[in-house]
């Protein structure tokens, strides 16, 4: 089991991304080292309490590394703290960021990657060809757009982070855009494009058809273009698109209340998206706070979560409603009224059609394996990937 600890370390970013959740963000609330401090001080104090076997210290923004000087500072006491006390965690952390990479190459975010290489993952948020980052990643005073500020920083980043992924999402404006976005995304060297669509009731009427036709158009590029030997887009996943299975299916997508996070005020959240920042009509879900600790009786609800005590009748009878994701954050947030337990199912069409290229694309791809006769090779190579995953 791992445990994520998010740091709200500021609430600025230099973007004003168009799709993003975060209706919040100024340049006021900037975390303070002494917060940090007493919200490690909180956790580390109660090894028993926290007992997973690793710890993910998550750093978020707006965008983190506007504040690497305290992030850099926070996370040597980390370390410090945790091997002082002998802690668990010690031998098994990670430092995560995920970033705009406008300011990636900068001498003090740069100096702070190396002294901690070999516990960190970064990821670079690039949507894909120019035209379509540009469309929504756009800076906040002239809406100029970021792909050129972004894209530079690219070579830097996968020399130090070969294996590193990126997040697309997709919004209504852009699906015009998706095939070539992710082809784009495969020329620049990037090996795994984590994409998805808003969870926000974002969707026009049409939407489905054309993303259909997109992921279509992909999918036959992709298999006939060999791209499926050495590069993944996570659109296209083998479990997906199933009736669910009662015993297996079951649990919550999301790890809202498993997780943890502390903003500048020191408040403590289930997950970031709790935050009043991200949040377009509820109040803050606060489940605590550094001086008094956490709240288990409010924190209490999240952890009864699974998918059956939150989605409609018509979601757990869908012909394939696996692999169908939902934000706790944003169900809360569109709810008619106070409540964790209503699921938002704005994305239904959009899962739909998804489902509908995935088994195309795999119908396919293991077509064309059994005529060249790879298909066993193929299997194997699976196998041994998934193995070294696990």
């Amino acid at each position: 089991m791992i445990k994520t600890i998010t740091f709200i370390v500021t609430k600025d970013c230099q973007l004003a991304c168009k799709y993003c959740y975060l209706v919040g963000k100024n340049e006021r609330e900037r975390m303070s080292f002494d917060i940090a401090k007493q919200a490690i001080d909180y956790i580390l104090d109660r090894e028993d309490e926290f007992r997973e076997e690793s710890v993910v210290w998550d750093f978020i923004g707006g965008e983190p590394f506007l504040e690497i000087d305290i992030i850099d500072r926070i996370c040597d006491y980390l370390k410090t703290e945790m091997f002082r006390r002998d802690h668990h965690w010690f031998n098994s952390y990670r430092f995560s960021f995920s970033t705009n990479g406008i300011n990636y190459h900068e001498e003090k975010v740069q100096r702070f990657i190396k002294k901690n290489l070999n516990h960190l993952s970064i990821g670079i948020t690039i949507d894909g060809t120019e035209k379509k980052h540009d469309l929504n990643r756009v800076y906040k005073h002239s809406e100029k757009g970021s792909y050129q500020s972004v894209v530079k920083n690219i070579p830097l980043w996968l020399s130090q982070f070969p294996n590193a992924s990126t997040k697309v999402t997709i919004s209504s404006p852009d699906i015009p855009y998706v095939k070539e976005s992710v082809l784009h995304l495969y020329s620049l060297g990037i090996h795994e494009v984590n994409i998805n669509c808003v969870f926000e009731d974002v969707w026009k009427d049409g939407d489905d058809k054309l993303f259909e036709e997109q992921l279509l158009e992909l999918a036959d590029t992709i298999i006939q273009g060999d791209y499926y030997k050495d590069y993944t887009c996570s659109f296209f996943a083998e479990h997906i698109g199933k009736p669910l299975d009662s015993k297996r299916d079951n649990q919550n997508w999301c790890g809202a209340g498993k997780m943890l996070a502390v903003d500048a005020a020191g408040n403590f959240y289930p997950c970031t998206r709790f935050a009043q920042y991200s949040l377009r009509s509820k109040k803050a879900c606060i489940i605590g706070n550094i001086k008094d600790g956490i709240n288990k009786n409010l924190l209490r609800p999240f952890l009864t979560l699974d998918r059956s005590t939150q989605s409609p009748q018509k979601c757990m009878d869908c012909e394939v409603a696996s692999g169908c994701a939902w934000c706790q954050g944003e169900n809360y947030d569109a709810a008619d009224t106070n409540t964790i337990y209503q699921r938002s199912i704005a994305i239904c069409k959009m899962h739909k059609a998804r489902v509908r290229a995935n088994n195309y694309y795999w119908n396919k791809l293991y077509r064309k394996l059994e005529i060249e006769g790879k298909r066993e090779e193929y299997e194997k190579n699976k196998k041994e990937v998934f193995n070294k995953i696990c």
